[in-house]
């Protein structure tokens, strides 16, 4: 059960929690930081619920042992490192996927990276089919084409767009008004705000879509775990410039909606 449905609210922006939707725990990151002090990482940072996910799945799993209130289980296509490029191409990845799925319980698929007509490819309608069979939520690093055929091959599907697609405001509102059922992360970017004031661009986003951003910390390294508590302050210095509301559901309420919505 995610953590967030019993926090009290409204809270001021420096004592927000945070729900970071965008963690990864992968082989090397077990080796060099062990799951408790991973999962002391995420306490210490005021992270209540984390969206994580691994390459392979082992660090994953582990950590949802090390810290079952916090971390939200989702499932990467990804077995080891550089299989970014060439998975929608490998159909072994769907053996991979269907045995992971019937052995333990996920909330999320990805994130995975596809781009443009890559979506088209067998191996990644398949997966598609596999979320859609299971009502699981599609955390897609892709360009907007991506994401435009995504829901073309799955119209109800729940997509988190990772990164925001590394897009300007203008476009990712444009993103947001054609899909109802598209939020946004804000992982490993620093755009949104600078000298704890957000942006007018950014800020005109926040407030057209005031559901639909979340914050992240992106950890696809080991070291960047180390950044856990520095980004969730980060966060916090930048959401203190939005009203208390609109902060409280960027910083935890969106992420836990968004699942909620996929149940």
């Amino acid at each position: 059960m995610i953590a967030t449905k019993f926090l009290p609210a409204p809270v001021a922006a420096g004592d927000l929690p945070i729900f970071d939707a965008h963690v990864h725990y992968s082989h090397d990151a077990v080796q060099r930081v062990p799951p408790q002090e991973a999962a002391r990482l995420l306490r210490e940072a005021g992270v209540v619920a984390a969206l994580v996910s691994s390459s392979d799945d082992t660090g994953t799993q582990r950590l949802l042992a090390a810290a079952p209130d916090i971390v939200v289980p989702a499932l990467r296509p990804y077995r080891r490192r550089g299989e970014i490029g060439t998975w929608m191409h490998d159909p072994t990845v769907i053996d991979y996927l269907e045995d992971r799925l019937s052995r333990f319980s996920y909330r999320a698929i990805g994130e995975f990276h596809a781009f443009g007509t890559d979506i088209n490819t067998p191996v990644v309608q398949r997966m598609i089919e596999l979320a859609r069979e299971r009502n699981l939520l599609l955390h897609a690093h892709s360009d907007a084409e991506a994401i435009d055929l995504i829901f073309q091959t799955w119209p109800e599907a729940r997509v988190l767009w990772a990164h925001s697609g590394f897009d300007g405001p203008a476009a990712v509102r444009g993103m947001l008004r054609k899909h109802d059922a598209l939020w946004s992360d804000l992982a490993y970017r620093s755009d949104m705000a600078r000298d704890g004031k957000v942006d007018p661009d950014w800020r005109a986003a926040f407030e057209e879509f005031p559901d639909r951003f979340m914050v992240g910390t992106d950890t696809f390294a080991p070291e960047r775990w180390y950044y856990i508590g520095p980004h969730a302050e980060f966060s916090r210095s930048w959401l203190a410039d939005l009203p208390d509301g609109l902060a409280a559901r960027i910083a935890h309420e969106n992420a836990a909606a968004m699942l909620k919505a996929a149940q």
